[in-house]
């Protein structure tokens, strides 16, 4: 039983469109899949996407991106083939969020995360001294640990890194999450693309002083990290450094070159070697801003704008686990493509209905929306019966034991 040939064949019998003349299987699978992917999670939260997502941290690393498919694309040969970019894996994260299997809190709103675990700037340390020159200098994080060259599992304190968000990812045009240089330099290193957004780059790491105009110079990090070439080598400790710009693609690459001594920030040793975009004069104060945590075991997640944060930062590797709903993966032409029987009927009308709507079709638009809402309520009923399984938890009702009189309780005081 091929269930989209099914769904195909359904749609051509609403729109009275049988002929592949007339509209083809592509054009159809490209409404199925408009349909699938962008209104369905819109309209409702099926029972059936609920699923976890879980993963292991990285040590040193506090942001995390919501993961997005692979670009996907047509695989019957057809030159019209219909292609679809990346988007991310899930629809959303809800709580509980656990961490090494403990409850832990779950926000989605800044100011009250924030509020909590402020991002306190380590404000105008002075990390060097102008000599004349644009660089290039090394300079040097006095509250960072200075000496721990190799990682460590579990490292030492460290600063925190920038971060390119999922927009920013989507824009380099590869899935590759944290992102690393492709742009090879004339020493053999590969340095930052300006191809991400300006808005989707979040720097920690801070560089400032001014030119012999009194003009500022700012070079911050841009949320990619070093790769080298010859062998190819990701150094995931190396941050790029660059200089701001006005959106939407302002952030300008640091003459010099890219390498493990030039225009990056190493987060554990806190030790930077930068070439400025203009000339330091003698003896200004070159200022060093940044944000430095002590890491440890994460108790609080925030999700917000498609990021997961942790804090405190991770220390090591931990097992994070989130409720989510899954985002449907594209249909396409494989048998396997629906992956529950029961939405056949109600994807095909939702296909049909923007086919209608978009030839202008008001009349069969109109006498077949009624069918519509009748397969969007029987499909929603399935889900319906599993969310009213259980007994909506009261202070009354939950029983004793861990967790019970807050996050990470072990009392075992009984509520009754």
């Amino acid at each position: 039983m091929n269930l989209l040939q099914d769904v195909i064949t359904y749609v051509r019998r609403i729109i009275k469109s049988p002929s592949n003349t007339d509209i083809s299987d592509i054009l159809i699978i490209d409404y199925i899949n408009r349909f699938y992917l962008m209104d369905m999670d819109a309209r409702m939260q099926l029972f059936d996407f609920k699923t976890k997502y879980q993963f292991q941290t990285e040590p040193g690393v506090d942001q995390y991106n919501m993961p997005l498919y692979n670009f996907q694309s047509q695989t019957d040969g057809s030159p019209t083939a219909q292609n679809i970019g990346f988007y991310p894996v899930y629809q959303g994260f809800i709580g509980p969020a656990f961490i090494n299997g403990v409850q832990v809190s779950f926000q989605t709103e800044r100011n009250l995360f924030f509020r909590n675990f402020p991002n306190v700037v380590q404000q105008s340390n002075v990390v060097g001294t102008g000599n004349g020159t644009a660089g290039p200098y090394t300079l040097q994080f006095t509250v960072a640990p200075g000496l721990n060259s190799v990682p460590l599992n579990p490292p030492v304190n460290y600063l925190l890194r920038g971060h390119v968000d999922i927009t920013g990812i989507i824009a380099t045009g590869s899935n590759i999450d944290p992102f690393f240089g492709t742009t090879l330099s004339n020493d053999g290193a590969l340095s930052p693309t300006v191809n991400i957004p300006s808005t989707s780059i979040y720097p920690a790491v801070y560089f400032t002083s001014i030119d012999a105009n009194g003009n500022s110079i700012v070079v911050q990090d841009s949320g990619q990290f070093l790769q080298t070439t010859g062998p190819t080598v990701n150094h995931a400790n190396y941050g790029l450094l660059m200089e701001p710009g006005p959106a939407p693609f302002g952030y300008s690459v640091l003459s010099g070159g890219y390498s493990l001594t030039s225009n990056t920030i190493n987060y554990l040793t806190g030790v930077a070697n930068v070439t400025f975009p203009a000339i330091i004069p003698s003896g200004a104060q070159i200022n060093g801003q940044c944000f430095f945590f002590q890491s440890g075991l994460p108790r609080a997640v925030l999700f917000n704008n498609n990021v997961i944060t942790l804090r405190s930062p991770p220390d090591r590797q931990y097992l994070v686990e989130l409720d989510a709903y899954l985002s449907p993966s594209a249909f396409f032409n494989t048998e396997g493509s629906i992956p529950f029987g029961y939405m056949a009927e109600y994807i095909a009308r939702g296909a049909a209905r923007k086919i209608l709507s978009d030839t202008g079709d008001v009349e069969q638009f109109m006498f077949y929306e009624p069918l519509f809402r009748e397969q969007e309520n029987l499909v929603w009923k399935r889900s319906q019966r599993q969310f009213t399984a259980t007994r909506t938890q009261t202070i009354y009702s939950q029983g004793g034991g861990q967790g019970n009189l807050g996050y990470n309780s072990f009392s075992g005081v009984n509520s009754s």
